[in-house]
């Protein structure tokens, strides 16, 4: 996707510092959503996340989160619509991060790339740990009862 389709005068300028893209995939199932949590030696270890992680080089949004998705919990996903696009900064690194709604298509979570997964509800979100990046998305999560259905 190019530069180009994510212009929005509120966001980063990107010509100063490289930007880390990062996909994540909402999967939602019987009102619950899965939420992975991130292994204690990575960036950012044992906070609770979105399943997904970096694009490689000439991969799309979709591809990446299915490879990645594929890895790491074993599943096969549908990707849809983009729900949200974050740029956040950390002292460390820049990561620009978007978030699909996906549809789980074979397969049960398996934590294999991450520490645990689990399945919450919308109330239950306030009782994980979640990245400062996350923030706004999980306010939207919290105030959006269609989003889960």
């Amino acid at each position: 996707m190019s530069d180009s389709a994510f212009a929005n005068p509120h966001l980063p300028d990107h010509t100063q510092e490289p930007w880390l893209a990062v996909v994540a995939g909402l999967i939602f199932r019987h009102g619950r959503l899965l939420i992975t949590q991130r292994r204690a030696g990575d960036h950012l270890g044992g906070l609770w996340e979105f399943p997904g992680g970096k694009l490689e080089a000439g991969e799309t949004a979709a591809e990446g989160l299915c490879r990645e998705l594929r890895e790491e919990l074993g599943i096969e996903v549908r990707v849809g619509a983009r729900l949200a696009l974050v740029e956040h900064r950390y002292p460390e690194r820049n990561v620009r991060l978007e978030f699909f709604r996906c549809t789980l298509l074979r397969g049960e979570p398996q934590p294999l790339g991450c520490q645990a997964t689990a399945w919450v509800t919308a109330a239950e979100l306030a009782h994980y740990e979640f990245p400062a990046a996350d923030a706004q998305l999980l306010a939207q999560l919290r105030s959006s009862p269609l989003l889960w259905a």
